[in-house]
């Protein structure tokens, strides 16, 4: 299958792990920006047939696992409301709240729907008109377009009975927050790549210069990764620091500028909390005054609602990269997909689902 097969080819990726072996002349670190490429690290044994001074820190890239509490609590206050309709990407509704998740409130009665897209959300308001239909939009600028293509279309429609809980982030913010960091350890990037699909790379190049720091956009299969690795240590061990895009089936400088468009007609860019990582500037996006009626914080009225961290889970240090999965002693014995502590446990795209999964504990 072309742009598939190519990419899981074996002899091409031993290839580049024998140049990489070769190019590498001291210890790297090197963070995946994204809970995708972390999963196909983890499952095809990528870190594992690395030299052992390439060390791979898994970062903040898990959409579901850096939603903050406090919106996981929201989530729960509005879906427990009478007559509302709550829909939720799937990994969402196992993702534990302060008191509960929305699965459990599901079993009590709550009418919770799975949906794959903001769209669906969209035409369920449209099928119930006697019912409040409620969508939970959380994730990087991959999936914030279609959330504001249902918000500009329930305008359109004038629908008033569907709105949103927003908590969409923008990952070049999230990146320069760790490089920011007196503790990081990181060194070199590869950058989301499907993130990039939709924004471009521009916004990278500034990045690159000011920490003095190679950002190498890269795709998910093993070969995409190991190349990202190659360009990205090669910068290291040149002394260079610029963005260079391996993914370019896929990812333009300029990005895809419709989707871009829609993103700023319908959002502002604002300071936004992130789970693990604290309040980061200019790093959410928020409907816009005139999208006020499809607000579901504002219909609502969730801002006072209390939250209660766990104290055992570690999920921050893990999406910060300063903690590994499996060096966490809450890891397969009191956190376990079954019972997770936090999000990166139970999130598809979490580190510690990856470990967990494939590693069998390890």
């Amino acid at each position: 299958m072309k742009f598939v097969d190519e990419y899981r080819d074996p002899k091409t990726a031993r290839k580049l792990v024998d140049a990489i072996a070769k190019l590498s002349s001291k210890p790297w670190n090197i963070m995946e920006v994204c809970g995708g490429q972390t999963h196909s690290i983890i499952k095809h044994g990528i870190d594992q047939l690395l030299p052992e001074q390439i060390r791979l820190i898994h970062g903040p890239g898990c959409p579901v696992c850096v939603t903050p509490l406090k919106y996981i609590d929201k989530a729960l206050a509005i879906a427990a409301q009478h007559n509302v309709i709550f829909c939720s990407f799937g990994d969402m509704l196992r993702v534990p709240g302060s008191r509960q998740d929305l699965l459990g409130l599901k079993a009590q009665g709550a009418d919770i729907r799975i949906v794959y897209s903001p769209l669906d959300a969209l035409k369920l308001a449209r099928r119930h008109p006697g019912r409040e239909v409620v969508f939970f939009g959380v994730g990087f600028e991959t999936t914030a377009p279609t959330t504001a293509l249902a918000a500009y279309q329930a305008r359109q429609l004038k629908l008033t009975n569907f709105s949103q809980l927003i908590c969409h982030v923008r990952v070049p913010p999230a990146m320069e927050a760790l490089l920011s960091s007196a503790d990081h350890a990181v060194q070199g990037f590869l950058g989301a790549g499907h993130v990039c699909s939709i924004m471009g790379y521009h916004e990278y190049l500034p990045l690159a210069e000011q920490y003095k720091i190679p950002i190498v956009i890269t795709g998910f299969e093993p070969v995409d990764i190991l190349q990202g690795l190659y360009l990205c240590i090669k910068q290291l061990e040149e002394n260079r620091h610029v963005v260079e895009n391996q993914y370019q089936r896929i990812v333009t400088q300029a990005g895809n500028q419709p989707a871009q468009q829609l993103l700023r007609q319908v959002f502002d860019v604002v300071e936004q909390d992130w789970r693990g990582l604290g309040s980061i500037a200019a790093s959410g996006l928020a409907l816009k005054e005139e999208y006020s009626p499809w607000n579901a914080e504002q219909r609502y009225a969730v801002d006072a609602i209390d939250t209660v961290e766990p104290d055992a889970c570690r999920s921050g240090e893990v999406l910060q990269g300063l903690l590994k999965p499996v060096n966490c002693p809450e890891f397969g014995t009191s956190c376990t997909p079954e019972h997770p502590l936090g999000a990166t446990m139970v999130s598809s795209e979490g580190a510690c689902a990856a470990y967990y999964r494939y590693r069998n504990h390890d």
